[in-house]
This record gives structure tokens, sequence and C-alpha cells, in this order.
């Protein structure tokens, strides 16, 4: 199955690679139009084994945003970027991701990576999910995907999501885990695109009383 897993994760960022590119630059483009700042974000995260990695993203944010305010983004924070806004809305600023598959960092399904400040704050169960290679979506990025209206309000954002909504994100993680297969994997890749681009289970708000 892990074999088969990462199979799909070559096959698919190559593809994803070659047919995105054009857009891609586009998107490179705007963003250093805009304040002729770095094109793309890297930040420090964990995947399989606690090993850390740089997750690749296009920049949404001011320049040096992280010594301006928290780790986490609210929906309307004034650090992120007209280019940002669009591209983060329409999930174009995760493109870059399709690199870290492709060296292995992560693959398509599984859970998402975290700093290693947040992955401190784990407990024993939660440390289960780094059995596997760190995803770009899973079950709990579908019903967590609009987390940031989670965090709207809270004074502290990070709190917030280490208190809240980091144990209800990883109570649905483990379930999956428990269940791994590649071909829940694929099911999985499918509701995803479903709901990025039909709409599907739109306006759905994600349970509130899970727990890890």
């Amino acid at each position: 199955q892990r074999i088969f897993k990462r199979a799909m994760d070559i096959i698919g960022s190559l593809i994803g690679i070659i047919i995105l590119s054009p857009f891609m630059l586009l998107t490179a483009v705007a963003i250093k139009a805009y304040d002729r700042g770095p094109v793309f974000f890297k930040q420090a995260r964990l995947t399989q084994d606690g090993r850390e990695f740089g997750i690749i993203k296009f920049r949404s944010m001011c320049i040096e945003s992280e010594k301006n305010g928290a780790q986490l983004a609210k929906k309307h924070d004034d650090r992120i970027t007209p280019v940002g806004r669009v591209i983060r809305k329409c999930r174009i600023d995760e493109l870059p991701q399709l690199f870290n598959i492709l060296k292995g960092d992560m693959s398509f399904v599984g859970t998402r990576p975290e700093v290693p400040r947040y992955v401190d704050q784990y407990t024993d169960e939660m440390y289960a999910t780094l059995l596997l290679p760190a995803g770009v979506t899973s079950q709990a990025s579908i019903l967590f995907r609009d987390e940031q209206r989670l965090l709207d309000g809270a004074p502290d954002p990070d709190r917030a999501y280490v208190e809240t909504v980091l144990p209800q994100k990883m109570a649905y993680s483990l379930r999956e885990l428990e269940g791994f297969s590649a071909w829940q994997d694929v099911r999985t890749m499918f509701r995803t695109l479903s709901v990025l681009f039909g709409g599907a289970e739109d306006g759905q708000d994600p349970p509130q009383d899970g727990g890890a």
C-alpha cells in the first residue's frame, strides 16, 4: 500500500508540475510585480518520523509577515497582500507543494504538516500521525478548510488553534491512520477535488465535539 501510495505521488506530482507550470509562472510574476519581494514562502514543518523539511508555498503575505504577528493568519489579516487574497481563496498558494511531494517530503494525502512548536504540543497519541508522510489534503483538511473563520475574533489565534482546532483535526487524522489504504487516499483526493471545483459540502461547519 505504501509503495503504491508513493508511486501515485511521483506520477501525480510530475503530471501536475507539467500541466500547471504556465499557471504557476503567471502567479509568480503577479507576486513579484506587486512588491518585488520573494515569490515563495518557505517554512520549517515536520513530516514522517519527525523529520524537518521546508514546505514551499507561493507567498501570500507581506515580506517578513511572521515578525509582524502570529504564525496563523486570520481571514481578514492585514498582512495578506491583494494578490495573496486571491491565491489563498483559490488555494493557488499551495501549488508549489507539488515539488515537496515529488521530493518525498509530503504526499498528496496525509496529515497536514505542522511547525515544530505546534508538534511540541502533541499528545502521545497524536505523534502516531508522524508514521506516514505529511499531506496536502485529508479528511480533516476538507472539514476544516475554513479554519480561519474559526480563529477570527480570537484574541490569541495561536492559542485558539492549539487548544481548540488542532485537537479536533488530529482526531480525524488518527481515524484516517487506523484505516489507511491507498484506495482511501484516492477517495480523499476525489473528495477534495469535488469540494474545490464542485462546491460540494459548501457551508458545512466542522464538528465541534472532536478530541484526541
